[in-house]
């Protein structure tokens, strides 16, 4: 097929450019994280090609869960039987770590009890620790009091906030603590693996019975979103890409809308399409979204 963009895809990508922006005030919030790049406005997009199938999933894998709202998604509203959460990064996998595997209840407690001030900060996020109940602790933390929750290295903490409150801008300690708790009540729908996306992929490849929500870090075509935002953004996008080409299961992929990455999925015989999204700086902009077959998906 060459670099020639598919049909279907060019389809798509005309039918799509009419649709309605997601308010993501009206999806449940279901993450302890306030992720650059998070999906909940995919929530809709996910749940309508969930539908499509002729019966309920037996497990979603999302390789690179981040905040993982589409995985938590799928769990909390039972829309697959179980979910396979992978993540690399040591710091957000203690989070997950302790949320599924390890004890929910003492994280939320701790979330609770700490007193939100400069100097507190300071020295939690300064505190060297293994434990991984206090690594989840500082991780959360650093998430909330961070400049657009950005947690890799330089990312500096929020001065002003919203309304002037300064570092308790996006520190709701109840609020966490609820979702963790909450999460913690589902855990036996939830696996989770601190590992390589590359190492789990094929484990779960050849079951027709899996789907795969991929979210990888934007930084395919030279894109430095993914530099900025995340500790481990080096990632061979074609070899993604080619994972899946001889796939029995069903896969969709979300990715920052460029003309490459548009190629790369018609050399495989990929389908695509647009979604609009609002960005962090409530900006317009349309993400792509890649998969085998996107005729389900509403003009």
């Amino acid at each position: 097929m060459g670099t020639q963009l598919s049909l279907s895809g060019l389809e798509n990508l005309q039918n799509r450019k009419s649709q309605k922006v997601v308010n993501v005030a009206s999806i449940p919030l279901r993450s302890p994280f306030r992720y650059p790049g998070g999906k909940t406005w995919f929530v809709p997009t996910f749940r309508q090609w969930i539908a499509t199938k002729k019966r309920k999933p037996e497990l979603l894998v999302e390789p690179f869960t981040g905040g993982g709202i589409i995985g938590l998604t799928a769990a909390f509203e039972n829309l697959v039987k179980k979910v396979v959460l992978v993540e690399l990064d040591n710091d957000v996998a203690a989070v997950w770590n302790t949320i599924i595997v390890g004890d929910a209840d003492k994280l939320a407690k701790k979330i609770l009890k700490f007193e939100l001030t400069q100097i507190n900060v300071q020295n939690a996020l300064e505190r060297q620790t293994q434990d991984t109940l206090k690594k989840a602790f500082q991780t959360i933390l650093r998430n909330r009091v961070c400049h657009g929750g950005i947690m890799a290295p330089g990312s500096g903490l929020i001065k002003n906030g919203e309304n002037g409150k300064g570092l308790s801008s996006r520190w709701y300690p109840g609020t966490l603590a609820k979702r963790i708790r909450n999460i913690g009540l589902i855990r036996e729908r939830l696996v989770f693996v601190h590992g390589s996306a590359f190492e789990v992929i094929p484990e779960y490849i050849d079951d027709k019975e899996t789907v795969f929500f991929v979210d990888p870090p934007y930084t395919a075509a030279g894109k430095k979103a993914g530099r900025r935002l995340y500790v481990h953004h080096q990632l061979d996008h074609n070899n993604l890409f080619d994972s899946f080409k001889k796939a029995k299961s069903d896969f969709l992929f979300t990715y920052d809308d460029n003309e490459e990455l548009r190629k790369m999925a018609s050399e495989r015989n990929y389908d695509f399409s647009l979604i609009p999204m609002k960005s962090t700086h409530h900006a317009t902009m349309n993400e792509l979204i890649i998969g085998r077959n996107l005729k389900w998906l509403k003009s």
